[in-house]
């Protein structure tokens, strides 16, 4: 299934919590977006690699997105290697997307910077036509390069090279992180408290959105870094 919009995460959750707010935004504007969980963040401390896979499903359904797959890599010790960078390749050249969106460049957790740099260096890889994959039914596929990688902001706070109005969509993204359950602020938890399980975390991630928001002059926003200078043809659309 070819796809607009292919976003990436490290671990279920991170592209909720980067960019759930501009899916929803873009499917809402008619475009298709497919998501893709690196690992199955088996190494969390709350909850289960099982527990997971099943609200990343609810999140899915509740984004509306054309499909989410998990890759199976290591949470916490895949590498940026050959391998690795086959396995996306390989998904980058079935769906197609124009836009890729990714793991922030830099943060707290190291699988996040290690997968931004792993997915972004696999979207310049893919467009080598020397680089040959098989797609799952054994067929050979054609070369292919995303026209944008963009990278969403996550724990760390950095500056954005440009931020999207997602005012009528915040509350979605909410939604969808708290289809999370195991992994966020529950009062009645018995798990361990994790930096993410706080109530101010949660707290923290409206207010993010919000102050984007405030400094662009929306409701609320989010914000992305880019590889490559956008390019704008028309003055009206900077707002």
């Amino acid at each position: 299934m070819k796809v607009d919009i292919l976003a990436f995460g490290a671990h279920p959750d991170d592209i909720e919590l980067g960019c759930g707010g501009s899916i929803a935004l873009a499917i809402a504007q008619g475009k298709t977006v497919g998501l893709i969980d690196l690992t199955r963040g088996e190494l969390g401390t709350r909850g289960s690699a099982e527990i997971r896979a099943k609200e990343a499903e609810n999140a899915a359904a509740l984004l509306q997105v054309s499909f989410r797959k998990n890759l199976d890599f290591r949470d916490a010790f895949f590498t940026n290697d050959e391998a690795h960078q086959r396995s996306i390749i390989q998904q980058l050249r079935t769906h197609q997307p124009s836009i890729v969106l990714c793991n922030a460049v830099e943060d707290r957790h190291i699988d996040h910077a290690k997968g931004s740099q792993l997915v972004s260096d696999a979207c310049f890889l893919s467009g080598l036509q020397k680089i040959e994959t098989l797609d799952e039914e054994g067929n050979p596929q054609k070369a292919w390069r995303p026209k944008q990688v963009y990278h969403y902001i996550q724990w760390k706070e950095i500056v954005p090279d440009f931020v999207v109005d997602i005012s009528e969509h915040l509350d979605r993204k909410i939604e969808a992180i708290k289809a999370y359950s195991s992994q966020f602020y529950d009062p009645h938890s018995k798990e361990p408290s994790t930096p993410i399980s706080s109530q101010n975390f949660i707290e923290s991630v409206r207010y993010r959105a919000k102050n984007f928001g405030r400094l662009s002059n929306a409701d609320a926003a989010e914000g992305f870094t880019t590889e490559k200078t956008p390019l704008i043809k028309d003055f009206k659309n900077i707002q």
